[in-house]
């Protein structure tokens, strides 16, 4: 049985997780426990962050979640059916990952976004890079690279390959990180080991300009950003063209949408506006304009806000000049397209309005 101390625990190490920009942007990342047939995991669209101020743990039954998982029964893939409801206190439902939480054999589980990983797993042929640096500073830990697979149940069945060599590292290509023990002692000092032993530089464009900016969003629904680091992503030249490029991963496109907007000199928001509108394309949350900076949708919320921070923290470690393997177009609609995640942007816009 899980103990409350335990939970305490692993309540301060999400915390820790959730407070960090380099290692989880809003609600992305969660974590989990498990002994004894009970697991508790991450509330699906809740913030690590808000680990030690609201109940965001989910209690649910292992075994007949692993049996749903084997028979390939759809239950699995939300895990509603398995929370075990004397103890659900919060009302929410598991994080979408629940399943590869529940097949991973060791019992503290951690999955993060780390933007150093993202920065390494998203270059082409990066594995034998990331299998130098974890061997030189982690020996001690064994690892795997998993291919990109739709988080949930597609994620959960490539990872239920692995499993039963008990890795200790997985890292999930243009996703991730998960990192596991028998502990949430353990798991917490292996976070720190393997995230430094990934650490890449950042590169540290010029400042914005902000007058520019002003004038440009002017009438507009748009807005400069809270936080003034984001407009690194259009500080940037390198960092802009991999930004452009394509989708790097999946929380990029739950919360920021498929399209970015430029915008420049001669092209002004009405036109981007214009011709957004007569493609029938949504407006973009985010708009980049190369060597000026970045604005967001007036009404886009934390958690959009904390991914274009996300955005700009991935895109300026990766090396000029890398061949990038972004998502495929239709990677990118089964993200779109996915109940699951249309729930939790649900549940940003409420907290949002908390």
């Amino acid at each position: 049985m899980v103990t409350s101390v335990e939970l305490e625990v692993l309540k301060q190490l999400s915390f820790r997780l959730g407070t960090d920009i380099t290692r989880t942007q809003g609600a992305g990342g969660n974590v989990s426990l498990k002994r004894d047939g009970m697991m508790w995991v991450k509330a699906s669209g809740t913030w690590l962050a808000h680990a030690l101020e609201r109940d965001i743990m989910v209690p649910v039954e292992t075994k007949p979640l692993l049996e749903a998982i084997a028979a390939r029964d759809e239950r699995a893939e939300k895990a509603t059916d398995f929370i075990v409801d004397a103890l659900n206190h919060s009302n929410l439902r598991p994080s979408i990952e629940t399943s590869f939480h529940a097949l991973i054999r060791q019992p503290v589980v951690a999955h993060f976004h780390c933007v150093n990983t993202i920065a390494r797993c998203v270059i082409e042929n990066s594995e034998a890079e990331i299998a130098a640096l974890l061997a030189a500073y982690v020996p001690e830990l064994s690892w795997t690279l998993i291919p990109y697979c739709r988080p949930g149940i597609p994620l959960a069945q490539e990872i239920a390959k692995v499993v039963d060599r008990k890795p200790d590292i997985l890292v999930l290509q243009n996703h991730g990180i998960i990192i596991a023990g028998q502990s949430v002692d353990e798991v917490d000092d292996r976070i720190e080991k393997v995230t430094a032993a990934l650490a890449t530089s950042r590169r540290q464009p010029s400042k914005a300009d902000q007058p520019w900016l002003k004038r440009a969003a002017e009438g507009s629904g748009y807005r400069l950003p809270d936080d003034p680091q984001i407009h690194d992503l259009a500080m940037d030249a390198a960092g802009v063209a991999f930004a452009l490029g394509g989708t790097l991963y999946p929380d990029h496109i739950i919360f920021l949408g498929r399209t970015i907007g430029i915008i420049n000199d001669t092209i002004p928001i009405e036109a981007l506006l214009k011709d957004s509108g007569s493609s029938g394309q949504p407006e973009p949350k985010l708009v980049v304009a190369p060597g000026k900076g970045v604005l967001l949708l007036r009404d886009l919320t934390a958690g959009g806000e904390t991914m274009a921070r996300c955005l700009a923290e991935v895109v300026t470690r990766i090396p000029e000049g890398a061949q990038i393997s972004y998502l495929s177009g239709e990677q990118e609609a089964e993200l779109s397209n996915w109940e699951a995640e249309q729930y939790r942007q649900a549940l940003d816009r409420e907290t949002a309005r908390l």
